[in-house]
């Protein structure tokens, strides 16, 4: 058990009484102090702070079990705003959300490509300014910008984004001085893994993969509700695993990583070879469900792809759950039968063929509301 003064210890009960509230409310008092072990004098005198840092508000009277009827607590969603960042690698997209992750304003910054750090943190900036203005007379919390590349989580430098061929950029420590709130940056798959765990209606889950498919392939690790980054940060970087000794040399220099199967540039390569045609990832999907059947076979084969490549990471870290996102996901009933298919066929056990895979309900938002919930994790979890 962590060692800490009294103050942590407050401070830790009233996080545990806050997240009780968000994910049960309306909840009463004496139900949180049942189900949180913690007296009732130590919930009512936490609970009256947060009603007068106005996190947490009354509701309607509950229902009664014998004697007078309690008063329910819910959080006070809308006293507060977030604001989310998605950043790159073709543009920068900025929502303002609650704290239940509703999004109430949005802005959009194309980036100017090729594109240098100077002009990479004007159009961030840029982007954030316009979506603040429209925060007028609310508290804000702080900025989350979910990262494409490679992320140093603890001082917010972005390392290396490879489709930008951006290195050692410090966002938190630009956006903090010229905004003057707390900022958190964190790599783009992993945000919206995140983001997925707290919003996407999976229910209660222990471990959860969270894959983005998009110009690269990207996923983010849920092992006991937190994120897993790895010794070094690169934890969930599986476009880069080696699927094909002998294949297509990726942008990282490697032969035969995922994405050079089944990424967006991917899939306009494979059309091209096969047709001579000159068509994106996007125009593939639409011919597909005009009944093209070379667009159909290709995105077959890019689904075949992912399934193997899942099948290797059901097979070292067995998750609950694998959620596809990103923008070549939305061809899922192309992608999907062929994804299922390959890891019922190829995983060592029966349980671990049957491991779910499903596509994000959170649609293009998800790596925006995955930004905004680096920031409620402060807030709702543990100290």
């Amino acid at each position: 058990m962590r060692q800490g003064s009294f103050q942590w210890m407050k401070s830790m009960n009233k996080s545990l009484i806050l997240n009780k509230i968000r994910t049960q409310g309306p909840i009463s008092r004496a139900q949180i102090a049942r189900e949180t072990n913690l007296t009732r004098p130590t919930v009512s005198s936490n609970v009256k702070e947060l009603i007068d840092q106005n996190i947490v508000e009354e509701s309607d009277i509950g229902q009664s079990q014998g004697g007078r009827k309690p008063t329910m607590l819910i959080i006070n969603d809308g006293a507060f705003c977030i604001l989310g960042v998605d950043a790159g690698p073709d543009s920068v997209k900025c929502v303002v959300t609650d704290l239940s992750g509703k999004v109430s304003e949005r802005s959009e910054a194309r980036l100017p490509l090729p594109v240098d750090s100077e002009k990479f943190l004007d159009a961030l900036k840029s982007c954030i300014q316009e979506c603040l203005l429209k925060t007028a007379g609310k508290d804000v919390i702080g900025i989350g910008v979910a990262m494409h590349g490679v992320v140093d989580i603890e001082t917010g430098v972005l390392l290396f984004a490879p489709n930008l061929g951006l290195t050692d950029i410090p966002v938190k420590e630009e956006l903090e001085n010229t905004f003057g709130l707390e900022v958190k940056v964190e790599n783009d798959a992993r945000a919206m893994a995140l983001g997925e765990f707290w919003f996407g209606e999976h229910g209660e889950l222990e471990s959860m993969l969270a894959v983005n498919i998009g110009r690269g392939v990207g996923a983010g690790l849920i092992i006991g509700g937190k994120l897993y980054h790895g010794s070094s940060d690169i934890a969930g970087e599986i476009g880069h695993m080696t699927i094909d000794l002998h294949g297509q040399v990726c942008e990282c220099g490697n032969r035969g990583c995922l994405q050079t199967f089944a990424a967006g540039p991917a899939i306009s390569r494979k059309i091209f070879e096969k047709t001579a045609e000159s068509l994106t990832s996007e125009q593939v999907f639409e011919r597909a469900l005009d009944g093209d059947a070379s667009c159909h076979e290709v995105l077959t084969e890019a689904g075949r792809a992912m399934g193997v490549g899942l099948t290797n990471l059901i097979h070292i870290v067995n998750p609950e759950k694998i959620i596809l996102g990103g923008g070549v996901s939305k061809a899922h009933q192309f992608l999907l039968p062929a994804i299922r298919e390959t890891i019922a066929t190829a995983s060592l056990t029966r349980s671990a063929s049957q491991t779910k895979v499903e596509t994000t309900k959170l649609g293009d938002d998800a790596t925006l509301i995955g930004a905004v919930t680096l920031l409620l994790v402060d807030v709702f979890e543990l100290t």
